[in-house]
């Protein structure tokens, strides 16, 4: 999501499919280095790639390889129903909380499906965001929507009733609402090329308080989970350290593979660096059955440690229906209001930083130029309208790139469009069956609580990490950061307890510097906005020229370019190919004739010598892939 240091883009350091000779089983030789026709056949720092960008691997590994990207971003993905569900007043109806999961998936499947073959055309998965969920937050804890006392106990909650659906569905309608129109800013900054024009002013000092603040206001939210059994979220919390920090150089072999002409061979599999999330949930969860069974944990609802048992949750499998297929407006008309579609439009410029740089680390590790801008413009043209569909739909979030899966590339080594496409076909699946989000939505809560405090701390340190552009020696830097953060946790803490003090007597505007102050990225966002922008200080200092350093890439074979980021099914060449076409901001330009085909001449040539050189160099040499 954030732009962040090279061995964090490439996601871990290790490949997943590299036998004991040390030889890519999943190569072919022909795909060592694409030439002036076919692109570029390495990833980031020079690693191979098994299948690039515009490759389409057979068909059982790209199943494969998708249902691994979609078990990737799940940890993401069910996390924002799960917090937003006790501000929605839905603590206690584990069934609606399937539903949302549910919702969420399905709509993540068509806004990646959207983002790949329409929008930055990279192989890169779209998602609910946390940058969304800050501000959604603080509009929901208006004293207008507070939960009514009787929501919180789940002897007085009938989830059938009319009286409790209307309670938890107008919020959700006010959420809705916020989303679309605040989507209709990014639609606009995206498909009129304004992006690139505001990141000119935007660096690593604004970047970097806003990111650390979507995650740092979430502890009160991470402590209470974890707190109803801190034994088991510990448990969990030791599960996901282990397999993702002491584990992850560790490798699983397969059974053996057979392949014609070849010796029979075992694959080694980094499975505990590509799934230490999903581990480290299951194995907590299932201990928690155990103890459940042998009434290790206590069995009445008023005990400390109830809460980990994993009948106490067990209901929803069975009420859960197979299918069900979201739809929009399925909670009812969405509802307007001037102070959540401020505070959502925070969320939305801060996702949209997040989602350029994505875009960047992206085609690095799937061995594709560097975004151009129309490209860069229409994928986050996409984003918005991704955030429009999951405002119409109900998931009470937005959309964004997920960083974890753009590391996942530099794992597997393969950057297909199309085994992306098979992830959101998985996610659109598990969208449809009911079961899937029921099953989800049963996970005890102290392992959802061990999980939250892993999730924020790495979100936090993220947004860290944008720093190592800038000089830290600065105290000009020091003071910029240290000031942003510092206010971003205290002016809404005090916005929050002192609300009548800033009452004008105008209850809508009332509500918008109510939600504004107590969202702490616009708080921490803006400071560090204007103080980056108005304080005397160099660009290297700022961090500006590493910052377009790192974005920038070598010189581009147009062809190449062309066969990655254009439209697809012939539009802007073969069909729509209107005179005008080529002035829109998100659509590709076209060179005249003559001048495109002695570009295309002269980069050929030039691919042609780095290829040569390039095997030159490698001649006897044995690299790890």
């Amino acid at each position: 999501m954030t732009p962040s240091s090279d061995k964090e883009l490439n996601g871990l350091d290790n490949p997943s499919f590299v036998g004991e000779d040390r030889r890519h089983y999943c190569s072919s030789p022909d795909r060592a280095a694409w030439g002036p026709e076919e692109g570029g056949g390495t990833g980031h720092g020079g690693s191979k790639l098994a299948y690039t960008v515009t490759d389409v691997p057979p068909w059982y590994l790209c199943i494969l390889l998708g249902i691994q990207h979609f078990l990737t971003a799940m940890g993401g993905l069910v996390a924002i129903p799960l917090i937003l569900s006790k501000e929605l007043c839905l603590q206690h109806d584990l069934l609606t909380q399937s539903h949302l999961i549910s919702t969420i998936f399905f709509v993540s499947g068509i806004c990646t499906l959207l983002q790949v073959l329409f929008g930055v055309r990279l192989p890169i998965i779209q998602g609910g965001t946390f940058a969304f969920l800050t501000p959604t937050l603080a509009m929901l804890s208006l004293p207008k929507w507070k939960c009514p006392a009787w929501t919180q106990n789940t002897t007085l909650v009938n989830a059938s009733s009319p009286e409790f659906i209307e309670v938890w569905q107008t919020r959700m309608r006010e959420v809705q609402g916020a989303i679309i129109v605040a989507s209709c800013l990014q639609i606009f900054v995206g498909f009129s090329g304004l992006i690139g024009f505001l990141m000119r002013f935007i660096g690593p000092l604004t970047i970097a308080p806003t990111i650390t603040l979507v995650a740092l206001p979430l502890f009160d939210s991470a402590g209470d989970e974890a707190g109803q059994h801190w034994g088991i979220a510990f448990m969990t919390i030791s599960f996901i350290v282990l397999f993702s920090q002491y584990l992850k150089d560790v490798p699983v072999l397969l059974p053996p593979s057979y392949q014609r002409g070849k010796r029979c061979h075992f694959s080694p599999v980094y499975l505990f660096q590509i799934f230490p999330v999903l581990l480290g949930l299951s194995l907590s969860w299932l201990l928690c059955y155990v103890l459940t069974v042998t009434d290790v944990l206590p069995a009445d609802p008023t005990a400390y440690g109830h809460l980990a048992r994993t009948d106490t949750r067990g209901d929803v499998l069975s009420q859960a229906p197979w299918f069900r297929l979201p739809y929009p407006g399925q909670w009812g008309v969405p509802t307007v209001s001037l102070a959540g579609i401020f505070g959502i439009l925070a969320g939305v410029i801060s996702s949209m930083l997040e989602s350029v740089g994505d875009y960047y680390a992206c085609a690095r590790l799937s061995g594709a130029p560097p975004p151009p801008k129309h490209a860069i413009s229409r994928g986050i043209g996409v984003e918005g309208i991704g955030c429009l569909l999951a405002g119409a739909w109900g998931t009470g979030n937005g959309t964004t790139s997920y960083s974890e899966n753009v590391g996942a590339l530099g794992i597997t080594k393969v950057g297909s469009r199309m085994v992306i496409i098979a992830g959101a076909c998985a996610m659109l699946l598990s969208g449809i069956f009911g079961k899937v989000g029921a099953m989800l939505a049963s996970i005890p809560t102290p392992v959802i609580g061990g999980m939250f405090l892993v999730m924020f701390g790495v979100i936090t340190a993220v947004g860290i990490s944008n720093l190592q552009y800038t000089d830290m020696n600065s105290s000009r830097n020091i003071f910029i950061f240290g000031f942003s953060v510092f206010a971003g946790l205290t002016v809404p803490n005090w916005a929050s307890k002192n609300s009548t003090l800033l009452e004008t007597g105008i209850i809508q505007l009332d509500q918008v510097i109510q939600v504004l102050l107590t969202t702490g990225m616009f708080v921490g966002g803006l400071l560090g906005f204007i103080l980056d922008n108005t304080i005397p200080g160099t660009e290297e200092e700022r961090g500006l020229l590493a910052w377009k350093n790192s974005h920038k890439g070598e010189a581009d074979n147009p062809q190449l370019v062309s066969k990655v980021y254009d439209l697809p099914f012939g539009i802007g060449t073969k069909y729509c190919a209107l005179s005008w076409f080529r002035y829109l901001p998100a659509c590709p330009k076209r060179l005249p004739g003559s001048e495109r085909m002695n570009e295309l001449k002269a980069a050929r040539q030039e691919s042609s010598v780095k290829a040569s050189s390039e095997r030159d160099s490698e001649i006897g040499a044995d690299t790890r892939i």
